[in-house]
């Protein structure tokens, strides 16, 4: 591979679009499935929780089974695009799957089971889509700065799928309440099929590199042995961790907050809409921070910020200004846009000091154990943040929620995700792999890769070594 050629503005849009339909989707779940489970179907918030745990809990083998699978792919259309044209309409099928109220399940028993299974399926789905896909990333270049600005295209598809999610399906919906299940189905079905469209347009328009493709397909021991070696991509881990993990608690509990918190149910597209449009604003301004200093710093500066207000909404309630509460969601929205872009552009670095160390690439294995680990404390912490309202009195559908429940809220919104933040700062102040380690590591794996190709081609002559 030529490290120093550009990926061309259009296969950086075009491949960033694939994770519009992933975020969209992850987000309507965050969102609206727990609220849809308890103030529409009826069920308790610890039943909630428990559909959610179990069907997250398939992941963790399905999450490394599809990497591992993807990395040993071998067809005419490359390793990972082949699961992209084959597993987009089940992945928009499986998507209704969840939005079905099952009028003839009267038993809570009964209902656990169904979403349960509903979200196992939909989870073995998804992922038959988006790990391939997370997997292309350190595979269309090597550039440090370019991986940033490849990475930034990527979440301004994702925050547009959070803004699709967080205003669009509501307005078809109308309000989670009992009447409204015949139009979370329709919901579903607008937005399962929208959501399976962009994997089509990256399978048609990504090409993945020859030399990776004719790279022999790493054992799974191995695999697993270069990521128990790989100190870069621990730390990374670490980090994606604890942001994603507050990423995923926000889109839980936001929709609680404001609907009883802040008692502006009507208002939540128009909250929702301030912190992610202000997030797409941002995105150019950490591609320039990450530029001008390195990853490290721009993830330590935004994240910081982010902590700091969401901090603040903790202090709202029904009656905060709507100008100072959409103020903050502004400020909130700059943080997030770090906060979404900096730790998946800091973990492609990790693969080349991979194949520095070992020789052999494993994006599958390095990707699917990152998604893991997300989903793993996906399935620990959005059932515990239910549990917490469950233990604080929430009553579902109420129109008025105790002051032990409302604290319960704010306490998922605010502290709680702070002290995840600044954990994943700690990580990043201690991240070992600077621009300059890695532009050295790269330059090394250039001369080895143009090596072996000399030698292929008969131009390199090895000397026997005299006795």
């Amino acid at each position: 591979m030529d490290a120093g050629k550009k990926i061309p503005t259009l296969t950086k849009i075009l491949y960033g679009s694939g994770d519009f339909g992933y975020s969209m989707n992850n987000s309507i779940i965050a969102a609206l499935f727990p609220i849809f489970m308890m103030d529409v179907v009826g069920v308790t918030p610890a039943l909630a929780a428990a559909a959610l745990f179990i069907g997250r809990s398939w992941d963790y083998i399905n999450d490394p089974l599809v990497g591992y699978l993807s990395d040993r792919t071998r067809t005419r259309w490359g390793r990972r695009r082949p699961w992209l044209l084959f597993g987009a309409l089940p992945f928009a099928l499986t998507f209704i799957l969840l939005w079905i109220k099952p009028a003839f399940i009267t038993t809570d028993t009964g209902l656990l089971v169904f979403f349960a299974a509903a979200y196992l399926i939909y989870e073995a789905s998804a992922t038959t889509v988006y790990m391939p896909y997370f997997a292309l990333t350190p595979e269309l270049t090597q550039d440090y700065d370019e991986r940033t600005q490849l990475t930034s295209f990527r979440m301004l598809f994702n925050i547009l799928g959070g803004l699709t999610a967080y205003t669009l399906p509501m307005l078809v919906i109308g309000s989670m309440i009992p009447e409204n299940a015949d139009r979370v189905t329709l919901m579903a079905v607008i937005f399962g099929l929208l959501a399976a469209a962009p994997y089509l347009v990256v399978f048609f328009s990504v090409r993945e590199k020859k030399e990776y493709i004719d790279q022999a397909q790493p054992k799974l021991r191995d695999a697993l042995k270069a990521v128990r070696r790989n100190k870069p991509f621990f730390f990374a881990a670490m980090i994606y961790l604890c942001t994603w993990v507050v990423i995923i608690l926000a889109e839980t509990n936001l929709m609680f907050y404001i609907k009883y918190v802040l008692k502006r149910p009507n208002q939540s597209s128009l909250v929702m809409g301030a912190i992610f449009v202000s997030a797409i604003i941002a995105l150019p301004l950490w591609n320039w921070v990450s530029k001008k200093g390195n990853k490290r710093s721009a993830y330590i500066l935004g994240v910081s910020f982010w902590a700091v207000t969401m901090c603040g909404l903790a202090l709202f309630n029904a009656q905060t200004p709507l100008w100072l509460l959409l103020i903050v969601c502004v400020l909130m929205g700059f943080g997030l846009s770090a906060a979404q872009v900096l730790p998946w552009a800091i973990i492609p670095d990790a693969i080349e000091w991979d194949e520095y160390q070992t020789g052999e690439r494993h994006e599958g294995t390095f990707y699917s154990l990152i998604t893991l680990m997300g989903k793993v404390a996906n399935s620990l912490a959005v059932p515990l943040s239910l549990l917490l309202l469950e233990f604080t009195g929430y009553v579902s559908n109420a129109a008025e929620q105790p002051a032990s429940a409302l604290l319960g809220i704010k306490i998922v919104i605010g502290p709680i995700p702070a002290a995840l933040l600044f954990t994943g700062i700690i990580f990043a102040i201690f991240y070992p792999l600077s621009r300059e380690k890695y532009t050295h590591v790269v330059s090394e794996l250039a001369k080895r890769r143009e090596a072996i190709e000399m030698q292929a081609l008969g131009e390199l002559s090895i000397e026997p070594t005299e006795e």
